[in-house]
């Protein structure tokens, strides 16, 4: 950034800032200067080619590792900046007054230019407050945001503090500069001015001018009218499509409840889409947030949503925090604006809607966002989201007025199928007395309510009680079907009144009309049941065959807080099977076993058991044939291993045709505590140049822990002693080269704040989690491979889960592992030498 576009911001006729010139570059100056704004904010100035790279650290810098505070890139400013403290006039950019909390010099990391330009900066502190070491990591923007977001994080050193230590920000609040605080900044006579402070006599300050609110009365197409008590909806029309050309405009799809915004005279309503009045429902802290917003009287349309640690809206979070009464994790995104200030905005066009709904946002308070949208073509904003497992799309016509109820105006495309159904009854739960197992679903057709099938994973324990208070509430004593159910689909079933309404993701209609591989994902009070009738979605697929593996206690629940049951587990293997088969056919497995969830006891099993599915292979190890290892060969295979609890599967890096050769290598890149993960995607980078120096290629797949796993297709021709003392000798390499970053021992004292590069894998004996295989740990993330070129901030280790991942392998056109074994290369026996310094 120059400093033009910090000058074009100032009136210098009315701010003291200095106008400043680029400096001499050279130096390491820093300086944190604490701002009240419109929001209390502070700012992070280090002096990077002449001028002060800058950044506002929303809630400031932490002291506690790992604790990520949002840091949004602004303008470059000028050296002289850096002594700045004083008042900056209301009605000028950045109003408000400046306090000089912390000053002193920084040292980079590594390369700062490198560093800077890939988005991270690691970096150390010299100030009067602040020491020790820092990282600032460049984010991945959110689809159609303008603003670079950063996110400030102490590492872990002498420096840091505890979470409930002390908080740096309460313990020194004063200026550096001048020992005053904000009030008495603000009150003062002493104003800064070029370098050097003067005294002005007391007098009575300038009127000062307001920021220029927005005027709806400057849009064509306003009209003046009285602000309604609500406007019914405008309503998006289902296709398998998003549209192209360009009289469309695309936004990200959310994963929430709708909810219209009412402001009037300082009072606020959270309005859903059918009215009733949700405001109770979603704490203070969005409410407070639209009054603080510059107008009178406003209607906002607008999703609630919570969002999960990798950015994407989740409505299972959403329904888990209603439930429990939480309400810090609410975020409501605007999409349109109806009415402002005595205007219907509803006949203007969209995208001036929002342009004045963006001016409107453009300092509001943290749970209000502004949801941008895409001008690009909508068949590649559909395949972005779906890659990154989001929701789906929903295009809308840039000119278009606002109208009432579902229209072409506004086309929605979705990455998976999702739809409300009317609950129609329920199967009690096979492992609690007061829980349903499954939900009945139908929907209206034709005047009658149609059956489309069952729904028996998505529930958590709390939710598969609440719905089974709910619904021996509403027990009626016939089916409400219509035809009536046969023996098998009405077997067990507890009918009820067809009242409430669930949202289901499914995979696809059977020949036959029903749900394939379903799961729940919360009930939409917001939506009649009245209303709900099949959705145009995927085409119908020929019924799954009959798996020969029974699945006993179909609804027993893996894990709690995902709601992931037994039925669940196996829907999901069964449709990932293509992609994990080549990892796990043919091979001695390790098992990790968990017969009651996550939350029970946990083992690891690697031979054959008492009671174990013929659909398991025995596989004899030739160095120790008398107890077989445990192998699959087929789905009923996989399917048999989820029967008897299996959540992990770890293969060996051979397979049972030749015991000790291995095909691929596994290095895995396991972080310490405090290594911020653009550190850990720089590693792999690393690994796979070594990889790559060695004749071998290389790719990469998350964990689904805390790291990445870079895995070498080998063709079988060394043994396990060759190939351990290759990766030992590049893990080796790697520490000694870097000994600041990476450790080659396994020993947790030596890896704080360092990735441990761990070859062990590469032994006889010794297995890693295969590829699409699942995790034991909450969250359910997957060991997913990912393509070199999607490693990112917004990719972590966890970022894909058994929820999500088939969503976006459904929207991939090229496995991001296409021609892994054609790669296989020999190893040639050869250890990697350190690099030359």
């Amino acid at each position: 950034m120059a400093l033009e576009t910090y000058r074009q911001k100032r009136d210098f006729t009315a701010t003291a800032e200095p106008k400043g010139r680029r400096g001499r570059r050279g130096g390491n100056s820093f300086v944190i200067q604490k701002h009240d704004a419109t929001r209390l904010h502070y700012d992070l100035r280090l002096e990077m080619d002449g001028v002060l790279k800058s950044w506002a650290v929303t809630r400031g810098p932490s002291l506690v590792p790992g604790e990520k505070r949002l840091a949004v890139h602004v303008e470059d400013h000028p050296l002289d900046y850096g002594g700045f403290e004083g008042t900056i006039p209301k009605g000028q950019y950045g109003g408000g007054t400046v306090l000089l909390w912390d000053r002193g010099t920084w040292s980079p990391v590594g390369d700062a230019a490198k560093g800077y330009a890939k988005g991270h900066l690691e970096f150390a502190l010299e100030g009067e407050k602040l020491h020790g070491r820092w990282h600032l990591v460049r984010m991945q923007g959110r689809p159609g945001e303008k603003r670079e977001n950063w996110l400030l994080i102490k590492a872990e050193d002498e420096f840091a503090r505890g979470e409930g230590d002390p908080d740096i920000l309460e313990d020194l609040p004063l200026s550096v500069k001048t020992g005053r605080d904000l009030p008495a900044i603000a009150a003062g006579t002493e104003e800064w001015t070029s370098g050097r402070a003067r005294r002005r006599q007391q007098a009575p300050p300038p009127e000062e001018t307001a920021d220029p609110a927005p005027d709806p009365a400057a849009l064509k197409g306003a009209r003046k009218a009285r602000i309604p008590d609500f406007v019914e909806p405008m309503l998006a029309t289902l296709a398998p499509a998003a549209p192209s050309g360009d009289r469309w405009l695309h936004e990200i799809k959310f994963d929430g409840y709708r909810l219209q915004a009412r402001v009037e005279a300082g009072r606020v309503k959270l309005l859903t889409r059918s009215g009733l009045d949700w405001t109770h429902r979603f704490g203070k802290e969005i409410p407070a947030a639209l009054r603080d917003l510059p107008l009178g009287s406003a209607i906002l349309d607008g999703e609630t949503v919570v969002e999960t640690g990798a950015g994407a809206s989740d409505f299972g979070a959403l329904q888990a925090d209603l439930s429990e009464g939480r309400a810090d994790r609410f975020v409501y995104y605007a999409f349109d604006l109806l009415h402002l200030d005595g205007h219907d905005l509803r006949p203007v066009p969209l995208v001036e809607r929002k342009a004045l709904l963006e001016q409107l946002l453009a300092e509001a308070g943290r749970p209000l966002r502004y949801s941008a949208h895409f001008d690009e073509a909508g068949a590649m904003v559909l395949r972005h989201a779906c890659r990154l497992s989001l929701e789906g799309v929903v295009s809308k016509l840039r000119d278009g007025p606002y109208r009432a109820g579902r229209g072409r105006a506004w086309i929605k495309s979705k990455c998976s199928a999702r739809q409300e159904f009317v609950i129609a009854g329920y199967v009690p739960s096979t492992t609690s007395r007061q829980a349903v197992g499954a939900l009945v679903l139908g929907v209206h057709e034709d005047g009658a309510l149609r059956h489309v099938g069952r729904v028996g994973t998505g529930f958590t324990v709390a939710v598969a009680e609440d719905l089974f208070r709910r619904l021996e509430r509403i027990r009626a004593p016939e089916s409400p079907f219509e035809p009536a159910l046969t023996a098998e689909q009405a077997r067990q079933v507890r009918f009820v009144r067809p009242e409430l309404v669930a949202e289901v993701e499914f995979r696809a209609w059977t020949a036959d009309d029903q749900l394939r591989h379903a799961a729940f994902r919360g009930l939409r009070e917001d939506k009649p049941a009245a209303e709900i009738v099949r959705e145009a979605g995927p085409a119908r697929q020929p019924a799954a065959p009959k798996r020969s593996v029974k699945l006993t206690h179909p609804d027993r629940i893996y894990w709690p807080d995902e709601g992931i049951t037994k039925e669940g587990l196996a829907d999901y293997y069964a449709e990932v099977w293509r992609w994990i088969a080549p990892h796990v056919v043919g091979r001695p497995l390790a098992l990790l076993r968990a017969p009651e969830g996550i939350t029970g006891q946990t083992f690891f099993q690697k031979h054959a058991w008492k009671g174990m599915s013929p659909h398991v292979a025995l596989l004899e190890d030739p160095k120790d044939p008398g107890e077989p290892y445990v192998g699959i060969e087929d789905l009923d295979g996989l399917l048999a291993l989820v029967q008897s609890a299996v959540l992990e599967i770890h293969p060996w890096g051979s397979t049972a045709e030749d015991w000790e050769r291995p095909d691929r290598i596994v290095m895995d890149l396991d972080p310490g505590e405090g290594v911020a993960w653009p550190t850990v995607i720089a590693a792999a980078e690393e690994v796979r140049q070594r990889l790559e120096a060695a004749g071998l290629a290389a790719f990469v797949k998350t964990s689904g822990g805390k790291g990445l796993h870079v895995v070498a297709p080998l063709k079988p021709h060394a043994e396990w002693p060759a190939v351990k003392e290759f990766t030992k000798g590049l893990a080796e390499a790697m520490a000694a080269d870097a000994p600041d970053r990476y450790v080659a021992t396994i020993a947790k004292a030596k890896r704080r704040g360092k990735i441990l590069i761990d070859y062990l894998r590469n032994q006889r004996g010794a297995t890693a989690v295969a590829a699409y295989s699942t995790r034991a740990r909450p969250g359910a993330a997957v060991s997913t491979p990912v393509g070199w070129e999607e490693l990112g901030p917004e990719i972590g280790p966890g970022y894909f889960t058994l929820d999500n991942l088939p969503t976006r392998l459904a929207a991939l056109t090229a496995d991001p592992w296409d021609g892994f074994r054609k790669a296989a290369v020999p190893l040639k026996p050869k250890t990697p030498r350190r690099r030359a310094a």
